[in-house]
């Protein structure tokens, strides 16, 4: 399988560890903002050809899937642009722009048969996987699920410490990701949903505290903090407040009420996820996390921005 990657930041890079683990896959173009970091990344993980024309990377002989891990604002555009050209797409920071962009995406994936799958990571992160289990099996009742999400961004930064291109919004970014999560492990999509956000940045435009609450029609509870102004760890931290027991996940761990580690499958989430992408691929079925599963996230993100808009 040949695939082109979109974007070579922090998240160009953890794909490409992942996709240089799977028998078969080749990466065979690159598409980035400048023509001097498309070449030093292509050198880097031996790609033969970059460019800053995302056509001219989608267009090369062979290309099967793109993976597109470029600034949000461009998503829903280069999403459809790989779907009409007939490719396989899987987009790295969910469907930013909103429900409508989403619902577009999906019907472009629709009209050309293609797989097309959103990163939601933490949906193959094998804490929230083995907290997913037991809820099914019902060896655990959530009762409110609680999650901090963390970063010091009052400049413009990725993780290390580089100038970003673009700004990702609280909301729309991670708040997604965990408003998906929550919708994921309870496979509920009617949730009572309210939010409100702090003042904006006077440079970045946008809003550097955040709060959202979600109420299932099941029972349980979703609190969700979110800050740039917070001086710490940075990352998601997550706590399973249930019945049984309360458990705490942090990246790939997760720990009992008592400290005690949970034992798990020791799968790198991002491994996960591309193998999944290719899988998917491969057998012609739809991925975990395609679109069509995300789209009802959306739609509750959209509700949760017009309470704060409206707040």
């Amino acid at each position: 399988m040949r695939i082109c990657l979109a974007g070579t930041g922090a998240m160009g890079a953890i794909h490409m560890k992942a996709l240089k683990k799977i028998d078969g896959v080749e990466v065979v173009s690159v598409s980035s903002r400048t023509d001097a970091g498309g070449k030093a990344f292509a050198a880097e993980w031996n790609i033969p050809f970059s460019s800053t024309e995302l056509e001219a990377c989608i267009d090369r002989p062979g290309v099967d899937a793109v993976i597109l891990t470029t600034p949000s604002h461009l998503h829903p555009e280069q999403t459809i642009l790989a779907l009409e050209r007939g490719k396989h797409v899987q987009v790295e920071i969910p469907m930013s722009l909103g429900l409508p962009d989403a619902e577009r995406m999906l019907a472009a994936a629709k009209k050309g048969g293609k797989v097309c799958m959103v990163t939601h990571t933490r949906r193959f992160s094998s804490p929230h996987r083995e907290i997913r289990r037991r809820i099914k099996d019902g060896s655990f009742h959530l009762i409110h699920m609680v999650v901090e999400t963390y970063f010091f961004r009052r400049t413009n930064l990725n993780m290390h410490g580089q100038p970003r291109s673009w700004t990702d919004n609280l909301l729309w970014h991670h708040g997604c990701h965990s408003v998906d999560l929550a919708y994921w492990i309870l496979d509920e999509p009617n949730f009572a949903v309210w939010g409100q956000k702090g003042p904006d940045h006077p440079e970045l435009g946008i809003p550097m505290d955040m709060t959202v609450a979600m109420k299932s029609k099941k029972g349980p509870l979703f609190s969700m903090a979110m800050s740039f102004n917070n001086k710490g760890p940075f990352g998601g931290f997550y706590r399973y407040i249930g019945e049984e027991e309360t458990y705490k996940v942090y990246r790939d761990r997760m720990t009992d009420s008592e400290g005690k580690e949970v034992p798990l499958d020791s799968t790198i989430a991002f491994d996960r996820q591309d193998v999944e992408f290719v899988g998917a691929i491969r057998e012609g079925r739809e991925p975990e996390s395609s679109a069509a599963s995300c789209v009802p996230t959306m739609a509750l993100l959209d509700r949760i921005d017009k309470s704060m808009s409206q707040g």
